[in-house]
């Protein structure tokens, strides 16, 4: 199991390289001259050559990534061109939101999806299965700021149940924190929610064909037992999996959350840099998401063997 979890570390150091070249790249890929266009229209040439040999567009790119990366290797993700602060102070100024968002989000939507699906597979081929099904549907295919305005109008607007934005740190009370995450968290949680039920759905119903669970039931085993101990424990890996790719459906999906309800987090400084061509803060920002989606697969890998003994590496 050492040996495992040694291998698969030193596997994603290619990978998050790979990951960094594809960020540092950007400054070259991108459309036009990225020097001119953050230096603006009433630029003059000697503002565009200083921008450009700020971000080292004068030098080889060999030379300029080896350096950058040698930087990034000493926590050092460079300078903001517009705000001229470290981008490690700018992404620590804004981390925490966008953590308590994603981990609220990935709780209740563990919390209602596998009983969705267990329910849906117990109930397969009746109107609450049709029903639960249909609600994934929805939730799948609904985009993500749809569902958000229309949960702000209804729970904030109309109702004036929860506020329409913002974020309050946990710092500052339990009920106050999760009084501005709730309808962010669900908005965001609907496709997250979508696919874990349509897995466990489709998983559960393999496993209880299994002859196993017709020998639980021939032995007087409880309905629940056989679910939520049996055939949900043996199910456990493609669900796992599902929760771990789905990672990437969140980090995609709060960007425009935190846009809708106003939350300060990783999501708004990543549109900002965007539109405000801050190509150090986006490299910086893209670099972290891609690191944290490396290590949640890393650390789902590591869960198969704890849900099924018959896996050994």
């Amino acid at each position: 199991m050492f040996a495992y979890i040694v291998r698969r570390v030193l596997a994603t150091i290619p990978v998050m390289l790979i990951v960094a070249l594809f960020v540092f790249s950007l400054l070259y890929i991108a459309p036009g001259d990225p020097a001119a266009i953050i230096a603006g229209d009433q630029a003059t040439p000697q503002d565009v050559e200083r921008i450009r040999a700020s971000l080292g567009l004068d030098r080889p790119f060999v030379i300029r990534f080896g350096e950058w990366l040698w930087q990034v290797a000493h926590g050092d993700l460079g300078v903001s061109i517009f705000t001229n602060l470290p981008v490690t102070h700018m992404i620590a100024q804004r981390i925490e939101p966008t953590l308590s968002l994603m981990l609220l989000t990935v709780i209740l939507s563990l919390l209602v999806a596998i009983p969705m699906g267990v329910i849906a597979a117990w109930k397969h081929g009746t109107w609450i299965d049709r029903l639960i099904m249909c609600t994934a549907v929805f939730g799948f295919s609904t985009p993500v700021f749809v569902i958000g305005y229309l949960l702000a109008y209804i729970f904030a607007l109309w109702l004036e149940w929860l506020p329409v934005q913002g974020y309050t740190p946990l710092s500052h009370g339990l009920w106050p924190f999760l009084q501005n995450l709730i309808l962010p968290a669900v908005a965001l949680g609907m496709i997250y929610i979508a696919l874990i039920a349509r897995i466990t759905r489709a998983t559960m119903l393999e496993v209880l064909s299994q002859d196993y669970v017709r020998t639980a039931k021939a032995k007087g085993v409880g309905q629940r037992a056989i679910l939520f101990v049996h055939a949900l424990k043996n199910a456990a890996v493609p669900i796992v999996t599902v929760v771990g790719i789905g990672v990437a459906l969140l980090i995609g999906g709060a960007v425009v959350t935190e846009s809708v309800f106003a939350i300060p987090g990783l999501g708004r400084l990543t549109v900002d840099a965007i539109l405000r061509r801050d190509y150090p803060v986006i490299q910086g920002v893209v670099l972290l998401f891609s690191f944290i989606y490396v290590l949640v697969n890393l650390g789902v890998d590591l869960l198969y063997t704890l849900f099924d003994p018959r896996i050994r590496y």
